[in-house]
């Protein structure tokens, strides 16, 4: 098997289900050029609160959410306990700075902190699926991220 090296490109400042600020070490920071026209991007991150030895071997999901039936594997879920602990959370851009190394948004799961692995822009050529198929137990849940901001989660997942 071959060995992977990561190297973030930043941190998140604030966030966890809130405003956040992503800031981008100088040495990546031409990376952003461009980004300013995006509405959205895909944000990469590195669930470090969750990179333990124990958790990255769970393989089974269990039952997380409250409509299910059946058990799952860490595949078929979001969690961030997984194998390799990389998150992803598509966010809007409120504003890129080039120069001071700056991406703001107004929501990102990631904790204050959390290391930055990579930002690609969000393109609906690449990234919208105009049809997508989900289980019968998640089908319920909103068609797209602005409509989630109303829907009531916390009912969803087994805490």
């Amino acid at each position: 098997m071959q060995t992977f090296f990561v190297h973030p490109v930043g941190v998140v400042s604030g966030g966890g289900e809130g405003p956040a600020q992503l800031r981008i070490d100088p040495a990546y920071r031409d990376g952003l050029r461009g980004l300013e026209g995006f509405g959205h991007a895909v944000a990469i991150w590195w669930a470090h609160e969750v990179d333990d030895p124990e958790l990255r071997a769970l393989t089974d999901a269990g039952r997380p959410y409250t409509r299910l039936d059946h058990d799952l594997g860490i595949f078929a879920t979001r969690s961030p306990l997984r194998p390799n602990p990389l998150a992803l959370t598509a966010i809007e851009l409120a504003v890129v700075d080039v120069d001071a190394g700056i991406v703001e948004t107004p929501y990102l799961d990631a904790a204050d902190g959390t290391p930055v692995l990579d930002l690609k822009p969000y393109t609906p050529s690449i990234d919208r699926i105009e049809r997508p198929i989900v289980p019968a137990w998640c089908a319920h849940w909103p068609a797209s991220a602005e409509a989630s901001a109303d829907f009531d989660w916390a009912s969803e997942f087994r805490f």
